[in-house]
């Protein structure tokens, strides 16, 4: 079947809050209305734009994205609620992508946002299958079934495979948490910001081996959003063009029956990153070798082992080899990757996720991620993962395809008078003044009774 014509998509407006440890004491409402605020500033837009929304979460009732958007106004527009696990924000961006892609609107916001309790992942229906339990049944037959939790022993489970396979070691996955932990000293958002020595993760506490506690990421609470549009919305605002980011290439994907391969790697999504990234880089018209900066699933560093050769940024098998070499950071023969932190650092609020890695991108492609930036970045690549599955693969750049300024982009002040915000928000996690908040909200349909006092509590925080 021949592929449909597709209309350039742009991402215009990115905007998120800090990352968080769950405390109960920051309601969904609040994340949501301060991610979606902060992304319609960011695009020079209002709610009244806003053709469709798109709300990303998984641990919350079945509307919650009308409470959250509902905040913003009441316009009538569709709003769609996704659940896509670890993948739902980026899943939220395709469905926003396809959406305008196809004629379908010209300005969509997409939300993301969790309210996560402490502890690791679990379920909550006890009286019905687990989506993963054909997955979890078949590791317990090939490698037993531990006491750790389940999502540790899956993605541990493939980081002993390829030790046993390419001969990687405990030490290569220490060294790629160390990576991540001093990378997300720059990240304003990143829920932990300390440095630890490679002694250090190795010697925290084993979750299930290799993976020691400091080498998993963390649940958060945390809110991002992005607003999507055409190029008939873009070339109608030539002002903002400097500032548009292109999708030049998206796939999402699903598991094929090589899940079921009895290897451990396989098990934790392989063939999809790896069909998924193909595509995406396919449809961008580049290889993996033309990516500067890539923002990668990390929920464990072996997850992180593993996707580097799914995404084709080594030969097969040589990871472990990449990583010794220093080609994952600053100054290595490779992409820079997570410069954000990673999930392991940054946090992981599922909904807010895959969105929070497509800020970080557009900062990096923009120029304004002048505390982190890498040198001749043109393309950005992004990988959000599922299990049970999906995985979602974006390719990233300037709508002219040109490099970011050697010199790393935009000074900061400079930054904040052409947003009108006074600051960088790629470098400061700050806020949004009232009379900001008032400027992006609906003009004609805006209820003080859905909002109730979600504005005072946000911004109290500012």
């Amino acid at each position: 079947m021949p592929a449909k014509q597709k209309q350039p998509v742009y991402v215009l407006g990115v905007g998120m809050t800090k990352f968080i440890k769950p405390r109960g004491k920051v309601d969904y409402t609040e994340l949501g209305f301060e991610a979606g605020v902060k992304a319609m500033l960011d695009a020079q837009i209002t709610y009244d734009d806003v053709e469709q929304g798109i709300a990303c979460y998984c641990y919350g009732d079945s509307t919650c994205g009308q409470r959250v958007f509902y905040q913003f106004g009441m316009t009538q527009i569709p709003v769609f609620n996704v659940n896509n696990n670890c993948s739902t924000g980026s899943t939220g961006l395709v469905m926003a992508r396809n959406a305008i892609a196809h004629g379908a609107a010209d300005c969509v916001l997409v939300v993301g946002f969790e309210k996560m309790m402490s502890g690791s992942l679990q379920s909550f229906f006890k009286d019905r299958e687990n989506p993963v339990g054909t997955s979890v049944k078949i590791m317990a037959e090939t490698r037993g079934f531990a006491k750790a939790p389940g999502a540790a022993q899956l993605f541990g489970n493939a980081g002993r495979e390829y030790m046993e396979k390419y001969g990687a070691k405990l030490e290569d996955f220490a060294e790629i948490a160390r990576i991540n932990h001093e990378h997300s000293v720059r990240n304003p958002y990143s829920q932990f910001q300390d440095v630890y020595t490679l002694e250090q993760i190795a010697q925290s506490p084993t979750v299930h081996s290799p993976l020691t506690k400091l080498q998993c990421c963390p649940t958060s609470d945390g809110g991002a959003a992005a607003v999507l549009v055409s190029q008939a919305f873009l070339d109608a605002r030539p002002h903002l063009r400097e500032q548009a980011v292109l999708i030049a290439g998206q796939c999402l994907t699903t598991d094929s029956p090589q899940l079921f391969s009895r290897s451990a790697i396989d098990l934790v999504g392989y063939e999809m990153t790896r069909t998924a990234a193909e595509r995406a880089l396919a449809e961008a018209g580049i290889g993996p070798r033309d990516v500067q900066v890539v923002e990668l699933h990390d929920c464990f560093s072996a997850n992180e082992m593993v996707t580097l050769d799914a995404l084709g940024l080594c030969a097969p098998g040589t990871a472990h080899e990449m990583v010794r070499r220093g080609d994952i950071t600053y100054g290595g023969d490779g992409p820079v990757v997570n410069p954000s932190g990673g999930l392991i650092s940054k946090g992981h609020p599922l909904g807010a996720t895959g969105i929070a890695q497509c800020a970080e991108l557009v900062w990096h492609l923009r120029g304004w991620a002048n505390n982190r930036a890498v040198p001749q970045t043109r393309y950005a690549l992004q990988h959000n993962l599922g299990l049970g599955g999906a995985a979602v693969v974006t390719a990233y750049c300037r709508p002219d395809r040109s490099v970011v300024a050697p010199e790393g982009g935009l000074d900061s002040a400079e930054v904040g008078r052409r947003n009108g915000l006074g600051y960088n928000p790629a470098v400061e996690a700050k806020g949004f003044t009232a009379d900001q908040c008032r400027r992006v909200l609906s003009k004609n349909a805006f209820s003080p009774w859905a909002v109730q006092d979600t504005q005072e509590k946000v911004q109290a925080r500012f």
